[in-house]
């Protein structure tokens, strides 16, 4: 079964890396997504204000820019969004024990894109 543009699921990927931004973008668009881009938290936080179709959020961790890191917006919007299921990525070390949280998954950098297409499908479905 085909999924018409209607149907893409909307992921908001947060990274601040130019090509790392647009190479997960790339693959997740190849891979049936739609896809929101942000720079930083801040830019993230906007997007979801606005919008209420986004499915999945991905974010880096370390985003010197914007008033938090990646796991501070994801404590955020598990709070204020709690349908929105959270990625965590990271080439920074794994996550302590309160970084994350509950339910959020991390996939440390570099990652394969085709483990990243997988969680993020596996997310997908299990929010429907």
């Amino acid at each position: 079964m085909t999924e018409s543009p209607a149907e893409q699921p909307v992921v908001l990927l947060v990274e601040d890396d130019g090509l790392l931004l647009m190479e997960a973008s790339d693959t997740l668009a190849d891979a049936g997504f739609t896809v929101l881009e942000a720079t930083h938290a801040d830019k993230a936080l906007k997007v979801l204000e606005n919008r209420d179709d986004v499915e999945v959020l991905m974010t880096d961790v370390d985003m010197p820019q914007g008033s938090m890191d990646g796991f501070a917006l994801a404590r955020l919007v598990a709070h204020r969004w709690p349908a929105i299921p959270v990625l965590v990525v990271s080439g920074m070390g794994t996550p302590g024990p309160h970084d994350m949280p509950d339910g959020a998954r991390f996939i440390p950098k570099p990652y394969e894109p085709s483990t990243l297409v997988r969680t993020l499908r596996a997310f997908v479905r299990r929010a429907a």
